[in-house]
């Protein structure tokens, strides 16, 4: 049941938060430049999946190492891949979100090989890695926005978990 002043549903009264900000192409690059790390989504088999990578971008594309396996042949098939790279800076509360939606393929060509091996592009698990894949975006969409703080979700399921576990 609902306490005294609250109906179900309800939530606390807090100042509003600004709406999130839709990210221009130029600005998603740039956040895409500034991490290493991203999930990539892959359809495998029957059932989509994803993997954490490191990547590098090069002039308008993304480009991660893979091993012989799963994530190669899916990330080479015919469904196109995402991926998705965020980040938070603490001192400010402003969190990112970046997706990159397209089609990977294999980097086969030696010279291009050669260039893609100058990004230093290191992965972080151990084990052999010796196909660069490049995705070569259909679309790169983003948006910034201001951490909720966790009580301005407060539903009167909150307080029946919480009588639950006293």
């Amino acid at each position: 049941m609902a306490g005294p002043g609250r109906s179900l549903g309800a939530v606390t009264s807090t100042p509003s938060l600004p709406d999130p900000e839709v990210l221009e192409s130029h600005q998603c690059w740039e956040l895409l430049r500034s991490v290493s790390v991203g999930r990539l989504a892959l359809w495998v088999q029957d059932h989509p999946d994803i993997f954490p990578i490191n990547y590098k971008v090069d002039h308008g594309t993304l480009v991660f190492r893979a091993g012989d396996g799963t994530r190669l042949h899916a990330a080479l098939g015919e469904t196109p891949v995402a991926l998705e790279a965020d980040g938070l800076n603490p001192d400010t509360g402003v969190a990112w979100s970046v997706v990159v939606k397209g089609q990977a393929t294999a980097v086969a060509l030696t010279q291009e090989v050669l260039d893609t091996v100058g990004l230093l592009l290191f992965p972080w698990q151990a084990g052999r890695k010796d196909h660069f894949i490049r995705i070569v975006p259909t679309s790169v969409t983003g948006r910034r926005f201001t951490v909720t703080p966790p009580l301005t979700w407060w539903s009167p399921l909150d307080d029946a978990t919480r009588a639950g576990l006293e």
